[in-house]
Parts: structure tokens; sequence; C-alpha cells
């Protein structure tokens, strides 16, 4: 049997800090890509600490203007903490999520546990 070559891409992650000032503007998301792109980054993750509530209103258009910004410039990015209480608090954000997670641009996990298994897949 001849041998089989496979090439899986391989995530260059940056990683933000849990500290530090939400994203509250779509410019906020714009430096924060710039800082991940100079990295080479494939993939950001994204504390659900650095992100300002305004985000979770999906009414104010914070959240779809951020994540098209990622997906323009081809930049994945994970959402990652607990976002349990914010989508039960609201259909269309559990909605949001729910089909975001089904792509392979943006994510919304949980813990680390979930973000390796997402990773890995």
């Amino acid at each position: 049997m001849p041998a089989e070559f496979q090439n899986k891409p391989v995530e260059r992650i940056f990683e933000c800090s849990a500290e530090g000032p939400a994203l509250s503007a779509v410019q906020d998301a714009v430096d924060l890509m710039g800082e991940a792109m100079a990295a080479s980054a494939t993939l950001v993750i994204l504390p659900i600490c650095r992100l300002d509530p305004a985000f979770f209103q999906l009414r104010t258009g914070l959240a779809g203007e951020i994540l098209q910004k990622f997906v323009n410039y081809r930049l994945k990015v994970a959402i990652l903490g607990d976002y349990t209480q914010l989508a039960s608090d609201s259909i269309p954000l559990r909605d949001f999520i729910r089909e975001s997670n089904r792509g392979n641009s943006i994510w919304f996990v949980a813990d680390r546990k979930e973000l390796e298994e997402r990773l890995g897949a």
C-alpha cells in the first residue's frame, strides 16, 4: 500500500489576556487584529470578559461589525468563556452562537477543553 500524504493546517494562535480594555468599538477590534496579524496569527482567542456588554445585545450591531472584520481579514476568532447565561437570556444570541459554531471562522467555546476539541477536529 502506498504512503499517504495529509496536509492539515496548523493554527498560529494569538491569545489575548483577560486583563485589558474591553472591545467596545470596531476600531478596538481592528487594533487587536493588527497585533495578531503582525504575529502571523491565524486564530485569535478572545476571553469573553474582554467584550463590551453591547456586543451581546445583537440589536446594537457591534457583534456583527466586529466579527465581520475578523472574517474579512481571514482571522478566525474563538470567544472563550461561559456564555450560557447570556445565551439563555436572549434567543437571538443563542441562535447566533449556534450558527457561528457551525462554521469555521467564529467559535464560542465555554472552556479550553472545548477549544482543544474544536482545534483537533
